[in-house]
């Protein structure tokens, strides 16, 4: 069991515990000596780490990726807490739980499984339910549907991410079928909502740290997706052409614009409601993250690039705090110009 997380590691403090190892990387030092230059993590965040002392065969003992039992003491540095580390060594698989050492959804996975499952029973055309069965009925697919951050570092970066924003996607769709009424197909748009980021299952590594996989690189999430529909739609007979052109299309434009990644526009009212929602739902989701971080305790997030703007936590800011913040219409000018986008 793993007792001591990186958020409560204070200055001074002489820690023995496992953490995953995110970065690996050899330097040398001013005195002309390699050292090894280390990210570590777990579930409550990240630390920097060095190895000063034996670099080379303390490297030995461990890898990129790897959970290692690391020993080592905490120092302050830079305005926060490094590790000096005197020893690391592998720790063999199925000697702990991955959710000790990554980001994970609050949701409970079984909720998520639910949730999923009651969508696809309430689709009432007979053959989009059949293909959303096919889909997440296929035990690899389910698997990787449910544990798969939705980006890297982006929105909803962490484990079961991906069908927690999917779900969210389609709470937010009923709300809008309910607005709008008959004019939407409720199937298509859920379905849609369902399978616009499932080629994520395989664009995105979560095994150990979150990267992209090869096929993620070079392909992309919504050209696997696109190939994982057809793959299941070809195997119902008689699926009709016109409602897989349909579902594809919400797959490729539900990034809204060319220059954001999407092949196609939305040309549809029910691809256009998506793209919407999903932008809608990631920057929502990144927004709540800084406001739940209360990092140095102001009420106001340091510059966001992203938004290009202070984010407010909340509370009544002092005129001291006021004072501190640069202007804003200084980092406006320096920050990138364009539509604020998160999936490009």
């Amino acid at each position: 069991m793993k007792k001591v997380f990186i958020k409560d590691i204070k200055e001074r403090d002489n820690v023995n515990e496992a953490f995953l190892v995110a970065k690996k990387e050899t330097g040398i030092s001013k005195s002309g000596k390699p050292y090894l230059n280390l990210r570590i993590m777990d579930s409550s965040g990240e630390m920097e780490a060095r190895v000063w002392d034996d670099a080379e065969e303390v490297g030995k003992g461990f890898s990129k990726n790897d959970v290692a039992q690391i020993k080592g003491f905490a120092v302050a540095y830079q305005g926060g807490i490094q590790l000096n580390v005197s020893s690391a060594k592998t720790i063999a698989e199925g000697q702990y739980s991955l959710r000790d050492f990554l980001p994970a959804s609050a949701a409970d996975p079984a909720e998520l499984a639910a949730g999923l499952d009651s969508i696809v029973e309430s689709i009432k055309d007979r053959l989009v339910k059949a293909l959303l069965k096919s889909i997440f009925t296929d035990p690899e697919v389910r698997d990787r549907f449910l544990t798969a951050p939705a980006a890297k570092t982006m929105h909803h970066p962490y484990l079961g991410g991906l069908a927690e924003h999917v779900l969210s996607i389609c709470g937010l769709a009923e709300k809008i079928i309910e607005h709008y009424g008959e004019s939407i197909n409720r199937d298509i748009l859920l379905a849609g909502a369902l399978l616009h980021d499932i080629g994520k299952i395989y664009e995105l590594s979560y095994q150990r740290s979150f990267d992209y996989t090869d096929e993620g690189r070079l392909l992309g999430h919504i050209t696997i997706g696109i190939e994982l529909i057809d793959r299941k739609a070809a195997a119902i007979p008689d699926f009709p052409r016109e409602i897989s052109m349909h579902i594809k299309h919400l797959v490729l434009s539900h990034h809204g614009q060319l220059e954001f990644g999407s092949p196609k526009r939305p040309k549809t009212i029910e691809a256009i409601i998506l793209s919407y929602l999903d932008d809608l739902d990631a920057k929502v989701n990144t927004v709540r993250a800084l406001i739940t971080d209360k990092g140095d305790g102001s009420n106001w997030t340091s510059y966001q690039k992203l938004f290009e703007r202070y984010i407010y936590r909340g509370g009544a800011p002092s005129s001291e705090e006021e004072a501190s913040q640069p202007d804003e219409k200084k980092e406006e000018a320096k920050a990138d110009k364009g539509t604020l986008n998160l999936f490009r």
